[in-house]
């Protein structure tokens, strides 16, 4: 099983890519495996909507409720992603983090409790980079100074400088991360998904 963990700030488009990520693995998987894809919500609350979402299309959810996989549910998290490996035997296990988590500690959790092996994908939104930056540099940077890729998301809605100002403060704090300007409302093609699971290089 290979794990991805999806991280970004509430709002981002988290969910929305996670939508086209998911179909295009279960569509371009040549396993016989009956669950390709597995997906493990982390919501802080009783009630997820994202996970009815994806259960509305198809999807299946497992759900950790009531704090944050990196911290308060570290236990739990790993336990999770112990029995789904053992009950389902996906070919992905993705991890949608809470817009407050840090993936990189849930990446450190899955490696020292059950020896897993992660990936991590950080979502940004670029039209409200400079705002939510100011207020929340700390959680920014926790939330990207591990990712292997950097989707920069809504990048139809602002200017190519803008776009340009957001990459530049991304390399600032993880220069080694691939960054994909993405449009979660578009189609994302699929080249971009290849790089975020680790199939091709940023090249």
């Amino acid at each position: 099983m290979k794990v991805l963990i999806l991280g970004g700030f509430l709002g981002s488009g988290k969910t929305t890519l996670l939508l086209q990520l998911a179909r295009y693995l279960v569509d371009s998987s040549g396993s016989g495996s009956a669950y390709k894809v597995v997906i493990l919500e982390n919501e802080v609350g009783r009630e997820g909507i994202d996970d009815k979402l994806l259960r509305g299309n198809g999807f299946n959810v497992e759900n950790l409720f009531n704090g944050c996989a990196c911290c308060t549910l570290a236990g739990e998290l790993v336990s999770a992603a112990y029995e789904i490996e053992k009950q389902y035997t996906p070919d992905w296990l993705i991890v949608e983090t809470t817009g407050l988590a840090y993936p990189g500690l849930i990446q450190d959790n899955l490696a020292a409790g059950i020896g897993m092996e992660s990936r991590v994908c950080t979502v940004v939104d670029v039209s409200r980079w400079k705002r939510l930056l100011n207020a929340m540099r700390e959680l920014f940077v926790g939330q990207i100074e591990r990712a292997d890729v950097v989707l920069m998301n809504k990048a139809d809605l602002v200017s190519e400088d803008v776009l340009r100002t957001v990459e530049k403060d991304i390399a600032e704090m993880n220069p080694n991360a691939a960054r994909i300007a993405t449009s979660a409302v578009g189609h994302v093609e699929e080249h971009v998904w290849d790089m975020v699971m680790g199939v091709t290089d940023n090249d």
